[in-house]
């Protein structure tokens, strides 16, 4: 596998244990990413699309195998370590906004902010960049109630760019969104990997997003299927 990869999955495995049983969602399975692309993982229920992802965010473990993000291999961070790596170098975006209704836009997008060594000033600073980056600058002062889901969904997207990460991950990030929403936001994320060449990683069951990536990542049963280049992906409208 190359070493110029940004991500690199090598050989690994990831079984989960409920009660007595032994789920394998993973089999050995190998995968590089390059730095700047945009990737849509796929493949039904049970493939293991989440857990690959949780992986290399940092959020889960191998049980064998190496998990490398540049020149970090995350198996073999401890806990406290793995945490502080997530927080400087991982954006996560879910299907679920995940906003605290009683904060503002802006209050939301700062907390993870306040893990990072800067001061009120700054850190208000780049939470209003990050929702000028999504197109809500005017919204900075709305709570969660009085935004629309697409809305809500950049909301939580600033949220992630907000400590300018190394990689954006997104779970089902259209899965509660209406199609025309669901459109606002992949035009976002494919602007965000084309004008700030963030590399984005994304699980979807959406062929329609999934076509808006340049690699899609097809799994199945825990193992890499095929990889499939969309022939030109829909460019992103200045509106979203």
């Amino acid at each position: 596998m190359s070493e110029q990869a940004l991500i690199r999955v090598r050989d690994v495995t990831k079984t989960y244990r409920r009660g007595g049983e032994e789920l394998r969602v993973l089999e050995e399975l190998s995968l590089e990413m390059q730095e700047g692309s945009f990737y849509a993982l796929m493949g039904p229920s049970g493939s293991g699309k989440t857990t690959l992802l949780n992986l290399v965010g940092g959020l889960d473990r191998a049980d064998s195998g190496e998990v490398w993000v540049g020149d970090d291999e995350l198996n073999g961070m401890a806990g406290a370590e793995l945490a502080r790596w997530r927080a400087d170098h991982v954006g996560f975006v879910f299907q679920g906004f995940n906003l605290i209704p009683v904060l503002t836009a802006r209050e939301n997008v700062e907390l993870p902010l306040k893990l990072a060594p800067i001061g009120a000033k700054r850190r208000r600073e780049q939470a209003e960049y990050a929702l000028e980056l999504v197109g809500l600058a005017d919204r900075a002062k709305h709570r969660p109630s009085q935004l629309s889901g697409g809305q809500e969904q950049r909301v939580a997207i600033a949220r992630a760019l907000a400590t300018d990460p190394l990689l954006l991950l997104a779970d089902e990030p259209t899965g509660d969104l209406d199609r025309a929403s669901a459109d606002q936001i992949l035009d976002l994320l494919q602007r965000l990997n084309g004008e700030l060449s963030k590399t984005i990683l994304m699980v979807t069951h959406d062929p329609a997003a999934a076509e808006r990536a340049q690699t899609i990542v097809h799994l199945d049963k825990g193992r890499l299927g095929r990889l499939e280049h969309p022939a030109a992906a829909p460019t992103a409208t200045t509106g979203s």
